[in-house]
């Protein structure tokens, strides 16, 4: 049988594991604010190598990779204060640590709750794991690719289209960019998430049909309140794809339901 720890040995658990996540995120977030991508070619192959270069650091490469692959060509990105271009790449390198920590940052997580679980519940919280990790980088990568321009350039084309010229302060488009980043990151973890609890036995699957409609609602107005406009058409690109994240995690559930029952058939 398992010693029970204390509430102080909890915590000292919690802290050292919070610990080695924040050294984990701190170590690569560093590199990235410390060193530049330098291209070279071997045998016909692209490849980069790191040089140390705290100002043209890969931060700053990123900064400009996103002014030219989200960003109108009408939009200038401008900086208005001392320090707003550190506070933009410091951000841009916290938000990069924890992607690339991320398999440290769950297992640590994983480490800290399994000892509260049972041996069910802890073996579906490691099988999600890895589909975890991948399904927050592909929401991250999603929303680069196929939420945040859209937005960008349909908010912009209200001042093209009043011949405007426009200017957008460097702290303002990072933090922009990673909310939305962040947001659909995590959003992705919504059908794991419902499979997971499913799984678990806390709800039976029937619970995520039952509440599609309220589902649908709070989905909307999260939309809303995140999207930087009032129109009414920005937040359709938060609330759709959450809405179908559900329907996915609702259709696991189901699925997975139905292969319980058929074995114990």
């Amino acid at each position: 049988m398992d010693k029970r720890l204390t509430i102080s040995e909890h915590l000292e658990e919690f802290r050292k594991r919070i610990f080695r996540m924040l050294i984990a995120v701190g170590a690569i977030s560093f590199f990235i604010l410390g060193f530049h991508l330098t291209p070279i070619s071997y045998n016909g192959i692209g490849l980069y190598y790191p040089t140390f270069s705290p100002f043209d650091n890969i931060a700053a490469q990123t900064t400009i990779i996103m002014k030219h692959q989200l960003l109108p060509p009408t939009v200038q990105l401008i900086q208005t204060a001392p320090g707003q271009a550190f506070f933009a790449q410091f951000y841009i390198a916290i938000l990069l640590g924890i992607v690339f920590a991320m398999p440290i940052i769950v297992k640590e997580f994983v480490g800290f709750l399994s000892p509260a679980l049972d041996e069910k519940e802890t073996q579906i919280i490691r099988n999600i794991t890895v589909p975890a990790i991948g399904l927050f980088i592909a929401g991250c990568v999603f929303s680069y690719y196929f939420v945040t321009p859209y937005i960008l350039s349909f908010l912009y084309k209200y001042g093209e289209s009043a011949d405007l010229l426009t200017f957008l302060n460097i702290v303002d488009f990072i933090s922009f960019v990673l909310q939305f980043l962040l947001t659909f990151g995590i959003a992705f973890q919504l059908p794991l998430i419902m499979y997971a609890i499913t799984a678990s036995g806390m709800i039976d699957e029937k619970f995520w049909r039952r509440n599609i409609r309220y589902a649908i609602f709070a989905m909307i107005i999260l939309g809303a309140a995140i999207t930087p406009d009032g129109s009414g058409v920005t937040m359709w690109f938060v609330a759709g794809p959450m809405i179908g994240l559900y329907l996915v995690g609702m259709a696991l559930s189901e699925r997975r339901a139905k292969q319980v029952q058929t074995l114990k058939s």
